[in-house]
């Protein structure tokens, strides 16, 4: 029985339709449901680590996210920023050491290098992950 989902978001459409799946599982079975911003960390070898978004940004993306899934009547919703280099390795990693057993996270029609790019995500966590994993189009 599902009681934890993780559902990892950037903001964008296709991960705003995983964030009301994991809303609507998380009502059917009682779960208790947490959202992630993954802030990717670049550089730190002879520098400083810089992250993608600011505070003020993640923060934004984060009470977006949690504002979607009020308005799909969910009332305790979990907030949380990974900082990792690897949006997947940071999904699977948060997920297991937090007792998450299932992760929801959206995904949607790509081309070219966008794909490359985001639909990795998605296809590494659902093939890695020590849990169930729905991804949502």
């Amino acid at each position: 029985m599902t009681k934890k989902i993780l559902c990892p978001t950037d903001g964008s459409d296709h991960a705003t339709q995983g964030v009301h799946k994991a809303v609507e599982l998380a009502r059917l079975t009682g779960a208790q449901l947490t959202i992630c911003v993954v802030n990717i960390a670049h550089g730190a070898v002879r520098g400083p680590l810089i992250s993608h978004w600011t505070d003020e940004e993640v923060a934004k993306l984060l009470s977006d996210s949690e504002a979607v899934a009020k308005a799909d009547g969910l009332s305790e919703v979990g907030t949380v920023e990974l900082v990792a280099r690897e949006p997947a390795p940071a999904i699977i990693s948060y997920a297991d050491e937090n007792g998450f057993d299932h992760i929801v996270m959206g995904t949607g029609d790509k081309r070219g290098m966008t794909r490359l790019v985001l639909g990795s995500v998605a296809s590494d966590v659902a093939s890695q992950a020590h849990c169930s994993v729905t991804v949502a189009r």
